[in-house]
């Protein structure tokens, strides 16, 4: 970076035009192949919901082959094997790579406009997300093209997926196809946390917040906590595949029931992170459609993080019929129903706000009653099946597919349609034609309600899920096939929704802003937004729900707010206290750049090369992924100390470089949150067999080695000290990082030892999982070593002093989290074969 002395006060620009003109050079994507190195909210928010909206036109043809199949007894129109694979990339695509993918895009999109803000935290995380998504679910339908797409079920059960059931690599598809798609939902958890509590408008306390933020902030946070033990189950399934570590055969002490609770610990929590963005689209359209502000704000807040609770103990909703103890079934089964009461405060809010308010009947209020019938419906067959003794009758039966839908495509489907007619005018600057929107919309809830209200009838029936044929004497011929005229009915009107929001996008009448006369500050923008979102910052001294965007949007246009200018060709946002919402810092976001395309294709190289078997490439594949990463790194950061910035309206605050808690910090900190998830997952699975698993305890097998671990122990202890002495003594950084940089050789190369003598992994479970756990140490280690490298290095090229130490500080949280996590692992064995003496399952 340049050592030219920065600018820290303010030029306002002479008319909004001139500022919109400065601001757009800075912030723009510009055109063509440019186009590959846009970071900025707008674009990536586009680029997944109508990445997602293709992948779900992919799923919903799957669909109707499943119905073609299922419409007539003994069909010949699929064989066994295509309709496995049909059926479960169905799943796969539903929950995988369309609804999730699809509510992170409106989010993406939203938020910072909501909040006030210029873009979101980590914009290059974002675009590197999108790329993992759609490089992620391009392997999975390639797959599907080539014939050789997951058929184990979207759930991929054990040991259906293991190696002697599954010898081909459809099941790899999923495990590895999966992993890399959950690198975009992870992603992007981190990113909308940290945008929600840092990135607000001035002013904007929690308290304040639109409840769309709310409802966001707490998806994020289950993100983060729901999708570790899933990766790791995926990882875990991987490696017995691939290098046959026994963690789920019960012959080798493992146990397939493994699978499930890690699966399920992601899955059922899953269904409420796809609820709970729609229902934030419903708590932000239905009081604007009903002209009404939003009935019991906080009384939904509540709801919702006490939904997000419960969502996490709910997880063996899914497996009353496997041998869970009675007791443990009666606290799943009263948690299961417990859930049906803050989803309970959510609705009888939105009809209390429907009540008092004068409701207008436009399409997306149209959309909002065929969410209410149908969400409803699913809602009470969910309490049926939380009750054991219904559920024992109904389970894996069409009854459960039937309910699943009704969930689903009642709470995300039409909430998000809703949502669609609401902000695609926003999107694009032209207001509805509406003359298909109507029919579409019957066509679609009469299509569903005749293809799913049947599918009840034939479970009550007896009717399996998962069946490709059935005999005629059956008695579900008739039933099945009125499902399948309903769910082509069903697809004409999804066609008719399509063409009319295209029809939409190229014919709409335009506006100037604020169609709906909403309340909330997205519309404060021009539609469609510019690059950089608002010309200038507001300041709210009310709740971000009750404004008036046709007031405020002329005057942040024209630069009476804060950041209203252009300075030292910064992409300039302001970052907040959490709770109070004032000024904190100055956050200085990325400009444009190819490094998360390009990063995204390493990362791309690497899972391929797995799934090829390429062995000799995945060491490869790493060096590039980590090497492009670290070209992130020379972009961020200062080489001189600066006063404060003039941030306008008589304000001046911090560069985030020299502030106590920027964004990044905080980024780190829910990265470990994650991690920690994922490392207490497979402590867990180890305890798990121990409890449960045949074959235990392992015959004379010992794993414990108190020399190397000793020697391991001590290299921790060392990096946490030198990471300590880094931070907290000028002058002793150079110091510090060499003691932390020798601890981690010195713990590399006992956990290396440690390694190579853990006897036996693959003959048995316990020795696998001491052998998981020493991998993770190891790896841990290794990052930390190269992140001491990589902060002498900030140090020698001049980016840190004792006012610029984010760097360090940074860096310290990693070697903090690995010397207590390496600890605990460096433990493990020791408790492991302590209890192994005492017996399991065995």
């Amino acid at each position: 970076m340049s050592e030219t002395p920065y600018e820290t006060g303010q030029a306002p620009a002479h008319s909004p035009i001139q500022l919109h003109h400065q601001l757009d050079a800075v912030w723009g994507s510009g055109k063509g192949l440019r186009r590959f190195s846009a970071v900025n909210h707008n674009v990536v928010g586009r680029r997944f919901m109508v990445t997602a909206l293709v992948f779900f036109s992919i799923g919903g043809v799957l669909a109707m082959l499943i119905r073609t199949q299922l419409a007539s007894s003994n069909s010949a129109f699929l064989d066994a094997e295509q309709y496995a694979q049909v059926f479960t990339m169905h799943g796969v695509i539903m929950m995988f790579l369309f609804a999730i993918p699809f509510f992170e895009g409106l989010a993406i999109y939203l938020l910072p406009k909501m909040l006030g803000a210029r873009d979101l935290a980590f914009p290059r995380m974002s675009a590197y997300g999108y790329w993992c998504y759609f490089f992620g679910g391009s392997f999975l339908i390639t797959a599907l093209v080539f014939g050789i797409a997951p058929d184990g079920g979207w759930f991929m059960y054990t040991p259906l997926s293991s190696k002697p059931y599954s010898p081909g690599i459809n099941a790899d598809v999923w495990l590895l196809g999966i992993t890399f798609v959950e690198i975009s939902a992870l992603s992007a958890a981190i990113e909308l946390m940290v945008t929600i509590l840092k990135l607000r408008a001035p002013g904007m306390s929690l308290t304040r917040m639109p409840i769309f933020a709310w409802y966001m902030l707490v998806v994020a946070a289950m993100m983060l906590i729901g999708f570790p033990p899933l990766i790791l189950g995926s990882i875990l399934l991987e490696v017995e595949r691939a290098f046959d570590l026994p963690f789920f055969d019960p012959i080798r002490g493992g146990d397939p029931l493994l699978w499930q609770h890690l699966f399920w610990l992601f899955g059922h929590p899953e269904v409420y992170i796809i609820f709970l963005p729609a229902a934030g689209a419903l708590s932000t359209i239905i009081p604007v459609l009903s002209r009404r502000t939003l009935e019991g704000y906080n009384l939904i807040v509540a709801a919702i993080v006490a939904m997000a609770f419960l969502s996490f103990g709910l997880w063996v909703h899914h497996m009353y019929t496997v041998g869970i103890p009675h007791v443990a079934l009666s606290f799943f089964s009263a948690a299961s129903a417990l859930v049906a009461i803050p989803t309970g405060i959510q609705i009888f809010a939105w009809l209390a706000t429907m009540a008092h308010g004068r409701p207008r009947l436009s399409i997306p209020m149209l959309h909002v009653f065929g969410f209410f019938f149908v969400f409803v419906l699913g809602g009470l067959t969910g309490v049926m099946l939380a009750m054991v003794p219904f559920d024992w009758q109904a389970h894996d039966s069409h009854f459960v597919v039937a309910h699943l839908h009704y969930v689903l495509v009642g709470g995300f489907v039409f909430p998000m349609m809703a949502a669609a007619y609401y902000w695609l005018p926003h999107i694009t600057g032209r207001q509805p034609v509406q003359h298909l929107s109507k029919p579409a919309f019957w066509l679609v809830f009469i299509g569903f309600n005749t293809t799913f209200f049947a599918m009840h009838l034939t479970g009550l029936r007896g009717m399996p899920r998962r069946v490709f044929e059935y005999p005629q004497e059956s008695g579900w011929e008739v039933l099945n096939f009125v499902s399948s005229m309903g769910s082509f009915v069903m697809t004409i009107g999804f066609a008719l929704v399509a063409l009319d929001l295209i029809l939409l996008i190229r014919f709409g009448r335009p506006f100037r802003r604020d169609p709906w006369q909403a309340g909330t500050l997205e519309w404060a923008t021009p539609t469609p937004p510019p690059s950089y979102t608002f010309g200038s910052l507001p300041r709210l001294e009310q709740r971000a729900d009750g404004l008036e965007p046709q007031k405020l949007g002329p005057r942040l246009a024209a630069g009476r707010g804060y950041l209203g200018f252009m300075r030292n060709g910064w992409m300039e946002t302001l970052a907040v206290d959490m709770v109070t919402g004032e000024i904190d810092h100055v956050v200085i976001l990325p400009r444009p750049t190819y490094l998360p395309f390009w990063t995204a294709v390493a990362t791309a190289l690497f899972f391929a090369s797995l799934l090829a078997k390429l062995y000799w490439l995945t060491p490869v594949a790493v060096v590039l992924v980590v090497g492009l990463f670290l070209r992130w790194t020379p972009s961020t950061g200062l080489k001189q100390d600066i006063p404060q910035l003039e941030v306008g309206l008589g304000s001046s605050a911090p560069h985030h470089q020299q502030a106590a808690q920027p964004p990044s910090w905080w980024g780190v900190v829910f990265v470990l949150a994650a991690n920690a998830t994922l490392y207490t997952s497979l402590l867990f699975g180890a305890f798990f067999l121990w409890l449960s698993a045949p074959n235990w305890p392992p015959p004379d097998m010992d794993f414990t080695f108190t020399g190397r671990s000793a020697l391991a122990a001590a290299g921790l202890m060392v990096t946490a000290v030198g990471a300590r002495i880094a931070t907290g003594q000028a002058g002793a950084t150079p110091l510090g990082l060499a003691l932390a940089l020798g601890g981690y050789l010195i713990a590399l190369v006992a956990m290396a030892t440690i390694l190579f003598v853990i006897p036996a992994p693959q003959a048995h479970a316990a020795s696998a999982s001491a052998f998981a756990v020493a991998v993770y140490v190891g790896l841990h280690v290794t990052i930390g070593g190269l992140l001491a490298a990589y902060g002498l290095w900030r140090w020698y090229a001049g980016y840190v002093s004792e006012s610029r130490s984010l760097d360090l500080r940074i860096c310290r949280l990693w070697h903090d989290y690995t010397a207590i996590a390496g600890l605990i692992g460096l433990a493990f064995p020791f408790a492991l074969q302590n209890l192994s003496q005492m017996g399991g399952n065995g």
